[in-house]
């Protein structure tokens, strides 16, 4: 039988009333940060295979990674390293049982990126 009030219908009800959660935020941020860390990491091995070639390819990648843009990234690469393995933290916390209420998991959604950033400060202060 045809569906004569298929048009009348919205497409996608959950949208209007769905409002995004802390929780959700960062489990989407341990996503993306995983990208990102696994981007970098394909630069650092092209400066280091470039490092085991020759004196040009390793100057080509050298001046882009310590280029005020490379330094931009490789700190944005420190904050996302940081942040996905508190993410990953989290859950192992939650593998175990811990922290399962709403108002605990937001806390830590909130503290990842606070977490995150002072840990970036501190590397960079560091190293």
């Amino acid at each position: 039988m045809a569906d004569v009030n298929r048009g009348n219908r919205p497409l996608s009800p959950h949208l209007t009333i769905y409002r995004p959660q802390m929780t959700s935020g960062s489990s989407i941020m341990v996503r993306i940060t995983g990208i990102a860390v696994l981007a970098l990491g394909l630069f650092v091995a092209w400066w280091l295979l470039a490092a085991s070639t020759s004196a040009e390819a390793f100057s080509g990648i050298d001046g882009f990674m310590r280029s005020w843009f490379g330094d931009l990234m490789l700190l944005g690469g420190t904050w996302a390293l940081w942040y996905h393995m508190l993410g990953r933290l989290r859950h192992v916390i939650w593998d175990f049982g811990y922290c399962l209420e709403v108002e605990i998991s937001e806390k830590m959604g909130l503290g990842m990126f606070i977490g995150a950033t002072v840990l970036t400060v501190f590397t960079m202060i560091v190293v």
